[in-house]
């Protein structure tokens, strides 16, 4: 149990009194708070503030850019002084609005029997402050209080509170390290509205617990810290609030004060014309139905909200911690994903927003690793957060660079270092991938592989002629591959559905030599208890990517298959209509007793799948609309679309509801992504982001290369008749070949070939189906030859 604080005079301005620092330290360890927003937005002036908003208060605040929250909340409590209070984000009773379809000036009105709450909040255009309009309403012996918890560096630990005076006015302010805020205030007269102010711990003395101990405010500390810290001031009924940040509190307190001298209404103006102008530029609706025009413009806004201005081009994943509210986590969603950052590119550009999908590619050519990959996440400035490899991520660049050029949108970019250092990563590494998109499991998974031949075939385009042929025959190598690697035939899951054969989620790497390793289990995680699967036994909704990128077709038979199972097994039905779960056995989401994800779990459907199987529907030939429309209904309150909706019983007390946004991230950028994307599609006709050059060579049919390829990270197994082999290494090689129980034998050295590989062609032309080529690697390591012997490799039919 928590000490209580001991009980102080009553309030007064405490810029007259003894200076008195706050007990109870360091307060109660910190947490965000709920991911599940109300609304985000930011200004399209000079001013680097990013906002969230939250059962109808404000949540984090990001400054001086999109990965660095600053705050847990600002949010109030309405009190008589005499025991009644009410904390308005508890209450649940609220409206919110905007002024528009994707305009993020917010509009809050708090109802109680007793009083009405009305806010107005909008970011100052050119300061780096966010204005909060206040008008209390109801009994007349009722007054409002602010309470606000700091967070800031992205952290509640360490934080110093303090109630400063600055040239007679006086601000709540806090610093940590190199960061400071200050929340000032102004009456109707735009003199200094705060009544009584205090500092505190969380948990022991902050003003929350002064309430829930007083019933009243009777604690006046001028500072606290450093800990987990908070700052109550009481404020007049009507009032503006101006939250300011800077390098200190007396730059934080110079910005909010200076912003206060301005009438609210014409910040207000500003950020409603600003963003109005935006939209109409883009004029992204023209010609979709008009049911999803406020949509479009919201997920307009969500994308274009979420870019960095320090670093133009970088976008995070979301403004929103999964689950905040039970855990401390620094990074969160507000991280950037090379994979989320490119869906979220290419959204832009079919908004019309060329521009910011050039600085994304931009962005991405400045963080590419020397390797030429990129890191599975990182800072806005680069340093990489995770430190996993997905090969989408590497392809996805590439994609972006090709989809900029199909429409003669490159800008005078000079993308083609970028897109050979990223080719020749895929050539060196894929087909396996360390981690899937789901950032959980290593092999071949269908979806991987969809991005990395398409990013072989549209890069192509950016090399001199002389590699571009060698890197189109791997690209056909590895596609005409896929189900080979990919389709497991009779297993339990698929006959207890009817499916003879079917997709699997992830392949294990060894298939490549071994077509039996499907029966080897793949693990699940984020279980409680984790025996995995046969990679046979699994399914997922990635194979959705190989149609959609024009690799197969809407109507092979295996693509039909794995889609009846997919519908069989994944698919949820909500009220909000059908959405589907990554994978059976997903263990990423709130346990089945509502309790948040907590490493382990159970993983829930996500709206961005409904998008996706959208566009297989659309493919197929069938009405996409329905899956736009379930998207829509699963969002939040104004529009916002979650990574995750409850599909369990009703939880009303832990907020969760069929269909409804759970306590994942909210909003997913990359899931507004996928909803303008399939909207444009739907009015395309086609797939909006299938690249161009995927579709000519393949058009949903299965290649027949002439060469196959072998190379220690590639060990295949088989080659077809008549093909010749192609032995890569990336280093200068002897290769000895014979074949088995024949004479037939000879020794060839590489040469330097396409993506600084090394390679050599051997004549198997000519072998007969059974036949089995034995290969000798040899090369120097140190100055010592050293001798490689690989596994035989046998023509089939």
């Amino acid at each position: 149990m928590l000490a209580a604080a001991p009980r102080t005079r009553p309030a007064e301005p405490l810029w007259r009194g003894t200076p008195m620092e706050a007990p109870g330290a360091p307060g109660i360890p910190p947490t965000w708070t709920s991911s599940d927003k109300d609304m985000v937005g930011a200004s399209l002036g000079p001013s680097r503030l990013w906002f969230t908003v939250g059962h109808g208060v404000v949540n984090e605040i990001y400054w001086p850019r999109v990965d660095i929250p600053q705050i847990r909340d600002l949010g109030f409590i309405v009190a008589d002084g005499k025991g009644f209070w009410s904390e308005v984000k508890r209450g649940a009773d609220y409206t919110i609005a905007t002024p528009g379809p994707g305009i993020p000036a917010v509009q809050i009105l708090h109802r109680h029997c007793r009083f009405e709450l009305a806010l107005r909040i909008a970011p100052d255009p050119d300061r780096d402050v966010l204005l909060i309009e206040l008008d209390l309403t109801g009994d007349a012996d009722l007054a409002p209080y602010a309470l606000l918890a700091p967070h800031l560096g992205g952290t509640g630990n360490g934080n110093r509170a303090e109630v400063f005076t600055n040239r007679g006015r006086v601000a709540l302010c806090a610093e940590q390290g190199p960061f400071g805020l200050a929340l000032a205030a102004a009456d109707p007269g735009q003199r200094d509205a705060w009544r009584g102010a205090s500092a505190g711990y969380v948990g022991t003395s902050d003003g929350w617990q002064d309430f829930a101990r007083n019933g009243a405010m009777t604690w006046a500390y001028d500072r606290a810290g450093p800990g987990n810290v908070a700052l109550m001031g009481k404020l007049p009924r009507h009032s503006v609030l101006a939250l300011g940040f800077g390098s200190g509190k007396e730059a934080a307190a110079t910005l909010a004060i200076s912003a206060l001298a301005r009438p609210f209404e014409a910040a207000w103006r500003e950020q409603v014309r600003a963003w109005e102008a935006w939209h109409a530029e883009k004029a992204h609706a023209t010609g979709l139905p008009g049911e999803f025009h406020e949509q479009v413009h919201l997920s307009a806004m969500v994308l274009k909200a979420h870019q960095d201005k320090t670093y133009p081009g970088a976008m995070v994943a979301s403004l929103s911690i999964p689950w905040g509210n039970s855990t401390d986590d620094p990074g969160g969603y507000h991280l950037v994903w090379p994979r989320d950052l490119v869906e979220s590119a290419g959204a832009l550009l079919e908004l019309g927003a060329a521009e910011e999908a050039r600085d994304a590619l931009r962005y991405l050519i400045a963080t590419q690793l020397d390797d030429g990959r990129w890191a599975q996440n990182q800072w806005l400035g680069g340093m990489p957060r995770w430190g996993g490899i997905q090969l989408d991520e590497v392809g996805f660049p590439v994609l972006l660079a090709a989809a900029l050029a199909e429409r003669e949108a490159l800008g005078g970019i000079e993308a083609k270092g970028m897109v050979r250092r990223a080719l020749a990563y895929l050539a060196r590494h894929g087909p396996a991938t360390e981690q899937d998109r789901w950032e959980e499991t290593a092999g071949i998974n269908p979806f991987t592989l969809a991005v990395a031949i398409a990013a072989l075939v549209a890069g192509a385009e950016f090399l001199d002629e002389a590699e571009r042929g060698d890197v189109l025959l791997l690209a056909d190598d590895w596609n005409a591959r896929i189900e080979e690697w990919c389709v497991a035939s009779g297993s339990a899951l698929g006959a207890a559905h009817g499916v003879e054969a079917h997709y699997v989620r992830v392949a294990p790497a060894r298939v490549m030599s071994d077509p039996a390793a499907l029966r080897e289990v793949v693990p699940l995680k984020n279980r409680d208890r984790n025996p995995g699967l046969p990679a046979a036994e699994q399914v997922s909704t990635d194979l959705l990517q190989l149609v959609r990128f024009g690799l197969r077709r809407a109507d092979d038979p295996f693509v039909r298959g794995t889609v009846r199972l997919v519908d069989a097994v994944l698919r949820a039905e909500t009220p909000s209509g059908p959405v589907w779960r990554r994978y059976g056995g997903d263990g990423y989401g709130e346990h089945p007793d509502g309790r948040p994800y907590d490493g382990t779990g159970q993983g829930r459907p996500w709206p961005l799948l409904a998008g996706e199987r959208g566009h297989y529907a659309l493919v197929a030939a069938e009405d996409p609309v329905p899956h736009l429309r379930t998207m829509m209904r699963a969002s939040g309150r104004l529009g916002l679309i979650p990574e995750q909706v409850w599909d369990g019983d009703q939880l009303p007390l832990a907020g969760l509801h069929p269909g409804r946004p759970s306590g994942s991230a909210m909003p997913l950028v990359w899931a507004h992504a996928e909803f303008v994307k399939l909207a444009t599609s739907i009015r395309a006709g086609r797939p909006v982001d299938r690249p161009e050059a995927v579709w000519l060579r393949y058009a949903g049919r299965r290649p027949h290369p002439t060469h196959a390829h072998w190379a220690p990270w590639m060990p295949v197994a088989t080659i077809r008749p008549g093909q010749s082999l192609r032995v890569l290494s990336d280093v200068p090689t002897v290769v000895r070949w014979r074949v088995a129980g024949r004479d037939d034998a000879g020794e060839a050295t590489t040469a330097l070939a396409a993506l600084g590989l090394h390679a050599t062609d051997l004549p198997t032309g000519a072998l007969r189906p059974g036949d089995a080529i034995l290969v000798e690697f040899a090369h120097t390591v140190n100055g010592e030859r050293r001798i490689e012997v690989t596994e035989p490799v046998s023509p089939s039919v």
